[in-house]
């Protein structure tokens, strides 16, 4: 059987946008920044910014209510849309979401492939320039 479940938990990554739609319906829309497993050559951490929509009152005033930074969870669908004349079609991804919560802690991740320790949030608060001369 076919399936198209998405799960998502994340940070906000801007203010989000709201748009009236000819139908009268509200879309809201946002992007959640959300960290892979494992990291780039040089050890840093590597993100996905994922796009999201919903036209469900409930999510949209969830999100309405963090801002950027803060940590959400959302469940949806993975939708494809297509949009333009046929001769210059633009393809469009993003997650179609029926429900949103805002998370008080994010809880660090698994350890990377390489096994070197997951950043936790906190560890990802830089460090005065003075101590970084240190650690050297």
């Amino acid at each position: 059987m076919d399936r198209n479940e998405v799960v998502l938990m994340g940070r906000l990554s801007a203010a989000v946008e709201e748009f009236s739609l000819p139908s009268g319906d509200t879309a809201t829309k946002w992007r959640i920044i959300v960290r892979r497993r494992r990291r780039d050559r040089r050890g840093g951490i590597v993100t996905d910014s994922i796009p999201c929509v919903t036209y469900n009152g409930e999510a949209a005033a969830v999100v309405r209510g963090l801002k950027p930074r803060d940590y959400i969870e959302v469940t949806g669908a993975f939708r494809c849309r297509v949009f333009g004349p046929a001769a210059a079609k633009i393809w469009k991804y993003e997650v179609e979401v029926s429900t949103a919560k805002a998370v008080t802690a994010a809880a660090p991740l698994p350890a990377p492939e390489d096994d070197r320790p997951a950043e936790t949030p906190a560890a990802l608060v830089p460090r005065q320039v003075s101590r970084l001369a240190q650690a050297s």
